[in-house]
C-alpha cells in the first residue's frame, strides 16, 4: 500500500470501470492520511456528507465534505460530469464512486502542495474524470 495512503475500510464500489461491476476493492479515499508537502506532516482525512448544491451557490454540483487534519473542507464535483461520464462510457458514477474521487483530488492536493489554503475546491468535468480515472486505478492495484 501507498506510504501516504491509509485506508481502514474496504466495500462493494458497484459500477467501476474494468469490469469491477461486483468485486470488492479497497475503498481509498473515504478515510485516509495524507502527507502534507510542505509541512511533512500528516492529515487525517474522513469524508463525511454529500450535498447536492444547484441553487446555493448557483452551481450544478455535488459538494463532498471531508474533515482534513480537523478542517472542513468541501470537493465540488459538477453535474455534467456524470453526463459526460455515461456518454464516454455508457457507465454511471455512483455515490461511492463519487466520495472516491472527491477524497483523490483532496489527497493530491495536500500531497502536491495545494493544501488546505480554502475551504471549498471546485473541479471542472475534465478535472473530475481524470480524478476518477486516476482513483479507480489506485484503487485496481490494491491487493483483493
Amino acid at each position: 500500500m501507498y506510504s501516504s495512503v491509509r485506508s481502514t475500510r474496504s466495500r462493494m464500489l458497484p459500477c467501476l470501470p474494468g469490469g469491477f461491476g461486483s468485486a470488492i476493492v479497497l475503498a481509498m479515499f473515504e478515510n485516509f492520511t495524507a502527507t502534507d508537502r510542505w509541512t511533512k506532516k500528516p492529515v487525517h482525512c474522513v469524508y463525511q456528507c454529500q450535498i447536492i448544491a444547484i441553487a446555493t451557490r448557483h452551481a450544478d454540483a455535488v459538494d463532498y465534505k471531508f474533515l482534513a487534519g480537523g478542517k472542513k473542507v468541501w470537493v465540488a464535483l459538477p453535474h455534467p460530469a456524470w453526463v459526460e461520464y455515461k456518454k464516454r462510457t455508457g457507465k454511471t458514477i455512483t455515490d461511492s464512486l463519487a466520495v472516491e474521487i472527491a477524497g483523490h483530488f483532496l489527497k493530491t492536493a495536500l500531497e502536491s502542495g495545494e493544501g488546505l489554503g480554502r475551504e471549498m475546491y471546485s473541479l471542472t468535468v475534465e478535472e473530475t474524470l481524470a480524478h476518477l480515472d486516476s482513483a479507480v486505478a489506485e484503487m485496481e492495484e490494491q491487493p483483493a
